[in-house]
């Protein structure tokens, strides 16, 4: 029997073994960072299974597991645990090498990760923004230098040349970029996008594929869940 979508707290006894031949996510239904997990997962098609986690409240048995106590982290039917969202995703990629995300030459890949750490510091202006509205602090100045941020990841597509920032079909990186923009109008960021035509384009271009649609969720879901979560009592089981 599947795992109940909903999430485990402190009293939920431990799950099984992971059967063979699937992987287990440990995830939350809304965290960005575990939502990269699952798009990577849908698109390589690997057979897997969801428990997800109360970060509130979690499990002494997943921080047994995962001594980080993050979202995402990946268990095998060894036993073998991954955490941390751009580890689990390679590890992903390596280890069902169907239908590789990550590019085979090695130029493109340092490519990937280096644009991915560059990206890593744009991050947290998402939540600057958006939490210091939720307070009415004045955010003016965080988004201005989250518009100078994105206008440098609008410049990386204008020199590319192509609709996706690892070439004209959606790779790893484009997965890993995406969460946050899929959250960006619940963010009260969408404005700051007004003056980046090529990112605009490949978020509608985002937006259509397959994979994103089968793991997001809409603009309403995102703005319950974060009031929640603003508020200091998360409802990770909206919507269930």
């Amino acid at each position: 029997m599947a795992p109940s979508p909903k999430c485990q707290g402190k009293a939920c006894p431990v799950p099984g073994a992971v059967p063979n031949g699937l992987i287990r996510l440990y995830s939350m239904r809304f965290c960005p960072f575990a939502q990269r997990a699952r798009l990577v997962l849908t698109a390589k098609g690997v057979k897997h299974e969801i428990i997800n986690i109360n970060l509130k409240d979690k499990p002494d048995w997943f921080l047994e597991k995962n001594p980080s106590g993050t979202v995402p982290a990946l268990e095998t039917s060894s036993g073998q645990v991954i955490y941390e969202s751009p580890i689990t995703c390679e590890y992903l990629d390596e280890a069902y090498p169907v239908k590789k995300l990550l590019p085979s030459d090695p130029f493109e890949r340092a490519q990937q990760r280096m644009l991915l750490d560059h990206y890593s510091k744009v991050i947290p202006y998402f939540y600057k923004i958006s939490m210091g509205k939720k307070r009415g602090e004045d955010v003016s100045a965080a988004e201005v230098e989250f518009t100078e941020k994105v206008s440098q990841l609008n410049e990386y597509l204008v020199k590319k040349k192509t609709k996706y920032f690892g070439g004209d079909s959606i790779t790893m990186i484009d997965y890993l970029i995406w969460p946050w923009f899929e959250r960006a109008e619940m963010m009260g960021v969408k404005h700051c996008l007004a003056n980046t035509p090529e990112l605009r384009k490949w978020i509608e271009c985002m937006f259509e594929d397959p994979v994103v649609k089968a793991t997001m969720f809409n603009t309403e879901d995102h703005k319950v869940f974060f009031n929640t979560y603003m508020d200091g009592n998360p409802n990770y089981d909206h919507g269930l």
